[in-house]
Order: C-alpha cells, then sequence, then structure tokens
C-alpha cells in the first residue's frame, strides 16, 4: 500500500539512492510515477507492505517502509534495488552513486568522489560548516533530524583540524 512520504510514521526503515546527476522535473514526475505504481503492489511473502517513496532535491530517491506492519524481506528489498537499476537507464541516471554530496557556498548541490574528498577538504571546498548528505540514515526520523548534516558533524570530522587553545 503506497502512502504519501509526508503520512509515513517516523520510525519506518528508509533507504536513500543518490543520482549521479540532477534530475530534470519532468524525469522527477516520471520516476515518481514509477516508484507510486511499483510501491501500490509491493509485498514481502505476499503481504502488502505499507511504503512510501519521493524524490529530494531532483538527486535523492528516498524510500520508506513501516515494518511496524509488515517487514520487508531480502527479495522484497532486492525488489526496490531491481527497480531504480531498471528505471535508471532508460533515464541515463546512475541511482547508485557514492559520491559525497554537499551544499556549496553558494547553496548548490555539488558532489566530490569520495578519493577526492581529503583534497575537497585541504582547497576548502568543503568546510567544517559545509551541510553534506549522510545517505546512510536508517529511519524516517534520522533522515529528518541528520540526513543533512555539517560536514563536522559527521564521519568527515576526521578531516578537520581541531584548534585547541594554548595552555
Amino acid at each position: 500500500m503506497y502512502l504519501p512520504f509526508h503520512d509515513i510514521e517516523f520510525e519506518a526503515r528508509v533507504w536513500v539512492y543518490q543520482a549521479n546527476r540532477n534530475l530534470t522535473d519532468h524525469e522527477v514526475g516520471t520516476l515518481t510515477e514509477t516508484l507510486k505504481a511499483a510501491l501500490e503492489g509491493w509485498e514481502a511473502h505476499g503481504e502488502a507492505l505499507t511504503a512510501s517513496g519521493k524524490v529530494f532535491l531532483n538527486r535523492f530517491v528516498v524510500i520508506a517502509v513501516d515494518e511496524s506492519k509488515e517487514l520487508p524481506s531480502g527479495c522484497s528489498i532486492d525488489k526496490s534495488v531491481h527497480w531504480l537499476q531498471e528505471v535508471g537507464p532508460r533515464l541515463g541516471v546512475d541511482f547508485f552513486d557514492r559520491s559525497l554530496a554537499y551544499i556549496d557556498d553558494r547553496g548548490h548541490l555539488q558532489t566530490v568522489p569520495v578519493s577526492g574528498i581529503k583534497n575537497a577538504v585541504a582547497t576548502e571546498e568543503i568546510s567544517p560548516d559545509t551541510t553534506v548528505f549522510d545517505n546512510t540514515v536508517a529511519t524516517k526520523a534520522q533522515w529528518m533530524s541528520r540526513w543533512k548534516i555539517r560536514a563536522d558533524h559527521s564521519w568527515l570530522k576526521r578531516y578537520f583540524k581541531v584548534e585547541t587553545p594554548d595552555k
């Protein structure tokens, strides 16, 4: 059973998929309709899953399932991955991009490959107060509270020098 994203429970399990480029508004519309249809019939062991999916910032697909009603199975989770593997090539998009996404100082969404993060910090492309995206959040509540986070409050904190006052 499909629910609008704002109606899914805070404890719902989420998966965040990052596209390797910004989606056009038309592509977002196509993807939204595709997700809605797929999620409407999403099942685990013959039982309907209460689920939602939404595209955010024309770059991220968030799929959520209310596990309090029915737990997704490994096969049903695999099926959700296959939806994006199928629609991605049709749109010319890779929804499994593992680059670090962040908001630059002009307010634009940017990405840097993991191998380039150290350099991006060194050149101050990414600073401690840069907003980065944590796509490892596990629930809607976590997504709401820490999907967008300061770089120095994320796993990137190890790249920033901590200034200690002289004694």
